[in-house]
């Protein structure tokens, strides 16, 4: 199992869809998650979605737990590994009462650990809305630094947002380690 201090990630299973659904089908959440339209998503689908994850050699995604209470709070991993390249492509989202506490930067970093640790990677890249700010600023945190905008990308609420590529590299995480700006998870 993945940890850190106040979480830990496990594997998605089949009974965390409805608690999914709670965050991921509130308007709120999914305006950051998806760049097509928004739909809503049924419990049928989200089932589908979570066991599919088991035969994917590419993607991984993990339930989001605080350790203290045991509460599902959200979900990230791997939306896609290049093997070849060493590139994985991290994404997160938290449900909103979680959000401005430090748990998302805290869950990227048990990503970062495991990928560069466990998996081997070279980098990590992301993308990330525009209008984004919060995540935007854990993102950097982390160490991740932007490599790319594309422009106009995204559009909400009547208006065009670009997309951020952010990326970081397995020796630009290695340095802040060893410069002691990270904490070990």
């Amino acid at each position: 199992m993945l940890h850190s201090e106040r979480l830990f990630l496990r594997p998605y299973e089949i009974a965390d869809a409805k608690n999914v659904l709670v965050f991921r089908n509130d308007p709120e959440v999914r305006r950051f998650l998806v760049p097509g339209i928004p739909y809503p998503l049924s419990v049928i689908e989200e089932e589908r979605w979570i066991e599919g994850q088991s035969k994917e050699a590419e993607c991984k995604s993990f339930a989001i737990i605080l350790k203290e209470t045991g509460e599902y709070i959200g979900g990230c991993g791997f939306n896609r590994i290049n093997w070849q390249s060493r590139v994985a492509t991290i994404g997160i989202f938290l449900g909103q009462p979680f959000w401005n506490k430090g748990l998302g930067t805290e869950a990227v970093r048990i990503l970062i650990e495991f990928a560069f640790g466990e998996l081997n990677v070279n980098k990590i890249k992301l993308q990330v809305f525009s209008f984004n700010k919060r995540a935007i600023r854990s993102y950097e945190k982390n160490g991740f630094k932007i490599e790319g905008v594309l422009r106009e990308e995204v559009y909400r609420n009547g208006q065009y947002y670009d997309e951020i590529v952010m990326g970081l590299l397995a020796s630009e995480w290695k340095d802040r380690r060893s410069a002691g700006e990270t904490r070990s998870v």
